[in-house]
């Protein structure tokens, strides 16, 4: 009889993990002992062992009897849940005895930081600070908040800043909008776990490092844009919300919950028939009610979505509700200054608002951050869906919105005697579009008909919701649609000429986002170019017909005079270099390309003995090289490669470079294949990407552009995957493989001309100086092991007095997203080397 394994390995989990485990127990039975697990501690014991400003002084032993402790059934789950992630997350990799440490530091910790925040701040936000001296709490979030941000330090580089960055956006949320006494511990136990978990793991603290890749960009800004949607809606569905930014729910939600005593307040008074039939209709309001309430947020939230995914769409639809709703806070903030308001149900709502003015507008400062940071990050979304996607979103919402209005009008109806006043055709006719977009809350009308029947208010509120769940759906699809890059029908045109006539090795660059096209007066050739700095910097050699060549680059060049650009042809192999030599052109050697011819390709004999040991090595290993396209392969296979690729980005100092170097973004493409090294588990070691290279229509060969490799992986996976596909490619027929340039790295550096020297020296100081971040000499010992053949690749130019522009425009083209500090500090150091 065959025993089952999971008690097993529920065994070894608990013997590995002991004091999650203890105290996981020692929870419960508490709980249960004292009978606490239905609604929490009763008193006299709640007085006794809840966690107070107050009490953390005079009954200090509350720190830690809080801890024992939760509030309800739901808040022993939840802890249990979240004692269980951390410790298993995080103590075997710290140690039990670290990972205890860690966690009752930052607790203990961060409740004396509370106390003292508390007192520190009494005078500057009084009501904040009677609120947080005012509530007491058990539970052990604070705990868990400190043991995750100290385990963090145990993580890869990647996945630490994930965590924290995830971490730190939940509880400094919910400390700004929410800002209970429970928040702010959890805040300040998260960063005294953070300062202590690396040294507890012996690791120096660095300062952190904040380069980042585009596709981490958009994340965070993504979270930013959540975050600051998602706090106003907190703020309003918590009655205990007190945080500096707690006001914005007033100015950014329409929930403004009241009560029977409320209404019967408001509504004895003849003088507020309209604000006794708001305050009636808000305390009929349903969940239907809640969600059109917080709309825009709910919009902004589906939206962080695309900017997550690089969509320009997305980018664009957070920017103007961000914008209108901004627009609609701040002028409610100056009525209100102005000593009137067109709030409905003001008087509900306007203790809220008394003497809070200045906080108010203070508050507002946060939607307007938002708005400047998408309006600065445009650049990094870019995604386009396929042409027609957002035409066909707009119909189909339409033709939804004209069915559910004629529903809404045909049932209410059927059901008129569910509403005051009793409503007729043309009454519930004109109400319909109120039910679709939330027109009276931004009108601030009051509404003609109310709700008072469960059927009427089902209908009444539903409506809205299906509409808009709708066009939530619709929009996060299309978001999942495949991208549509490029410059529209010049990047196709573009493509069509490079499959009919090929190019260079580095051909299929050119159709790469960022570039602009030029096309020949006989419309068979083009160059792919950027203008930077007045200089229109092309990538790689002209494409079209041999015969067209020298024609096509006098041509590209008079194009150039003409609008006040001068020309720079970057990374040309010989051809182009014999061509514009002879008509008086400069040029200086920018990268040694690699080639490796197929046909008859053997990796025997000492020079191939690294090779060798790589393949051979990764058969024993179980692991195999595996053919995929990146925008077709399995999700799990897709967000491994995504994993490894951030990883490689956040161990930089620098961020990811781009021009002739390809990230994901280009690697996102049903035309490049990537050759992935897997293993039986299906864990992806390490990722390459090939580019097609084009001759008379047809793919002749390959050219090497992305690497990644797991930082834990199998080490030797490159050079597998590179002698992997160069033998499979080979079966396929054909005929040689392009291991690509190494930028600014030469095989055997000469003396360069007068006219170029300054320039060659400060192409070769920058590689110098770029070696220890990006490796690019290493990258080309690294090619060599496997015996290629070297072509020189040429930047060449007409005028020498461009060189400035030209050496800023190179810079600007291979990092274009460096920020100020680092762009001075690499300057400088240039510069210098360049001296």
């Amino acid at each position: 009889m065959v025993r089952p394994e999971w008690p097993r390995t529920f065994g070894r989990i608990i013997v590995s993990r002991p004091v999650t485990a203890g105290y996981v127990v020692l929870f419960w039975v508490v709980g249960l002992t004292t009978g606490s697990l239905l609604s929490g501690p009763a008193e006299p014991l709640a007085s006794a062992v809840r966690l107070s400003v107050d009490s953390a002084v005079s009954s200090p032993w509350t720190i830690g009897t809080a801890l024992f402790w939760a509030d309800s059934l739901g808040g022993y789950l939840v802890a249990t849940v979240l004692l269980m992630l951390t410790g298993w997350a995080f103590e075997r990799r710290m140690g039990s005895g670290r990972f205890l440490l860690a966690a009752l530091a930052a607790h203990v910790v961060g409740v004396f930081l509370t106390v003292g925040f508390t007192g520190l701040t009494s005078a500057l936000v009084g009501d904040w600070t009677a609120a947080l001296v005012s509530e007491s709490f058990v539970g052990v979030t604070g705990l868990v908040c400190g043991a995750a941000a100290a385990g963090s330090a145990a993580l890869g580089t990647l996945w630490r800043r994930r965590l924290r960055v995830g971490l730190f956006t939940v509880v400094v949320l919910l400390a700004l909008f929410s800002g209970t006494f429970q928040d702010m511990l959890n805040l300040f136990a998260a960063v005294v776990g953070a300062i202590i978990g690396p040294w507890l793991k012996g690791r120096r603290i660095h300062r952190p490092r904040f380069a980042v890749s585009r596709r981490e960009a958009r994340v965070l800004i993504a979270l930013l844009v959540a975050a600051c949607a998602a706090g106003p809606v907190i703020a309003a569905l918590n009655t205990q919300a007190a945080g500096p930014l707690a006001v914005l729910e007033y100015l950014f939600t329409e929930v403004q919950p009241t009560d029977p005593a409320t209404v019967t307040a408001v509504c004895a008074d003849s003088a507020q028939v309209e604000d006794c039939a708001a305050a009636r209709l808000q305390l009929r309001a349903g969940a239907g009610a809640v969600f059109m309430a917080v709309l825009p947020s709910f919009l902004l939230v589906v939206l962080a979505d695309g900017l997550r995914r690089g969509r320009r769409f997305a980018w664009w639809a957070a920017l103007i509700i961000q914008t209108l709703a901004t627009i609609r806070a701040a002028a409610e903030v100056f009525s209100l200054s102005a000593g009137s308001s067109g709030i409905v149900g003001l008087p509900l709502v306007e203790a809220a608002y008394a003497g809070r003015l200045v906080s108010v507008a203070v508050a507002l400062i946060v939607p307007l951050v938002v708005i400047v940071v998408l309006l600065m990050s445009r650049s990094l979304f870019t995604v386009s869906a396929p042409p027609g996607t957002y035409r066909r979103l707009v119909v189909v919402l339409a033709v939804a919105g004209i069915m559910l209005s004629a529903l809404y009008v045909v049932i209410g109806l059927l059901l008129s005697d569910g509403f005051t006043p009793e409503p007729g055709f043309r009454q519930l006719l004109f109400d319909a579009p109120d039910r679709l977009l939330p027109l009276s809350q931004f009108l601030e009308q009051v509404p003609a008909i109310v709700p008072q029947s469960p059927a009427a208010v089902l209908l009444y509120e539903g409506v809205g919701v299906v509409f808009w769940l709708l066009a939530a759906v619709l929009m996060i699809l299309s978001f999942l649609r495949p991208a549509h890059y490029g410059a529209g029908t010049d990047e196709d045109r573009a493509r069509e000429l490079l499959h009919l006539h090929g190019g260079s090795t580095l051909g299929w660059m050119t159709t790469w986002p960022g570039n602009s096209y030029w096309f020949s007066s006989s419309g068979s050739s083009y160059v792919a170019f950027r203008v930077l700095s007045g200089v229109a910097l092309t990538l790689g050699e002209p494409v079209g017909p041999r015969e067209e060549l020298a024609a096509t680059i006098d041509e590209f060049s008079e194009f150039c005079s003409m609008n006040g650009w001068a020309p720079c042809l970057y990374s040309v192999g010989g051809r182009v270099s014999d061509l514009t030599d002879a008509t008086g052109w400069n040029s200086v050697q920018v990268a040694e390309e690699t080639i490796l011819p197929l046909g008859s390709i053997a990796f025997t004999g000492k020079k191939f003995q690294d090779i060798r040991t790589a393949l051979n090595k990764a058969g024993k290993e179980g692991i195999r090289a595996e053919w995929v396209r990146y925008p077709s392969a399995p999700r799990a296979v897709v967000d491994q490669i995504n994993a490894i690729s951030e990883e490689w980005v956040a161990d930089k100092s620098m961020p990811e470079m781009g021009f002739t170097l390809g990230s994901l973004d280009q690697v996102d493409d049903p035309e490049v294949r990537c050759l992935i090294a897997v293993d039986a588990d299906r864990t992806v070691h390490a990722v390459t990407s090939w580019l097609p290279v084009y001759e008379d229509g047809q793919v002749v060969g390959w050219t090497l552009d992305f690497m990644r490799r797991r930082g834990t992986g199998f080490r030797a996976s490159i050079e597998f995957l590179i002698a992997s596909a160069a033998l499979t490619l080979e079966q396929e027929g054909f005929g040689f493989i392009s291991l690509s340039g190494a930028p600014l790295a030469r095989l055997d550096p000469t003396d360069s001309p007068d006219a170029v020297k300054v320039l060659d020296r400060v192409l070769a100081g920058l590689g110098a100086l770029l070696e220890p971040v990006y490796g690019f000499r290493s990258l080309l010992a690294f090619k060599a092991k496997f015996q290629p053949t070297y072509e020189a690749l040429h930047m060449v130019y007409p005028d020498a007095s461009a060189l400035p522009a030209i050496a800023n425009a190179v810079g600007r083209a291979y990092l274009p997203e460096v920020s100020l500090g680092q762009g001075l500090n690499l300057a400088r150091k240039v510069l210098v080397r360049s001296a």
